[in-house]
């Protein structure tokens, strides 16, 4: 697992939480708790009960949508500085995508009681989780408008730069699937990375 102080300079650096003020941020990494997943665990699944927010520090997790009894397909790859769960926070409803690390990662979890307990004493926290309500909506419209290119190749290609968050930082995941996974969830790790 990635240490608290690696968690903090990349996190701090790229995606939403470093987007805030230093107070925030240093609020944020003061109740927040380290966790870290296999390669396949399941974080949480479409329809679970309300729960906090997971700045992804290292790996990848995937985030898969699906309508009422339909099956999951990928919806995105997160990967470091990305973060994902504030739909229980600003709805009181239960999740609405699910999330499952694609490789072995590690994250950052701030509870929703901590979320609460840091919007009770500042009325500006609300607006910034909001921020991530926004960025990943930037993200769900980009993929609308990539889904869109005729050429496959270039699909591809705009796929992994909505993936890629950083410029030539590789992106450790094959379409293989792993023994049993369903096809559309199949993003494992290249041999050797």
């Amino acid at each position: 697992m990635v240490g608290r102080s690696r968690a903090r300079d990349i996190l701090s650096s790229i995606g939403w939480l470093s987007r805030q003020p230093a107070n925030f941020q240093a609020e944020v990494f003061k109740r927040a708790t380290s966790v870290k997943f296999a390669a396949g665990e399941v974080i949480y699944r479409l329809g679970d009960p309300l729960g906090g927010i997971y700045g992804i520090v290292s790996g990848a997790v995937i985030a898969t949508v699906a309508p009422p009894r339909e099956t999951p397909h990928l919806l995105h790859v997160l990967m470091p500085g990305g973060w994902v769960g504030e739909g229980p926070f600003l709805s009181r409803e239960p999740r609405r995508l699910g999330l499952q690390a694609a490789i072995d990662s590690s994250a950052l979890y701030l509870s929703l009681d901590q979320m609460d307990q840091m919007a009770g004493r500042d009325p500006m926290t609300t607006r910034r989780f909001t921020q991530i309500m926004m960025m990943n909506l930037d993200i769900v419209l980009r993929a609308f408008y990539d889904l869109q290119e005729p050429d496959e190749y270039r699909r591809i290609a705009l796929a992994l730069r909505r993936v890629a968050a950083l410029e030539n930082t590789p992106i450790p995941l094959t379409q293989a699937p792993p023994t049993g996974a369903p096809r559309e969830l199949a993003l494992t790790s290249i041999p050797g990375r």
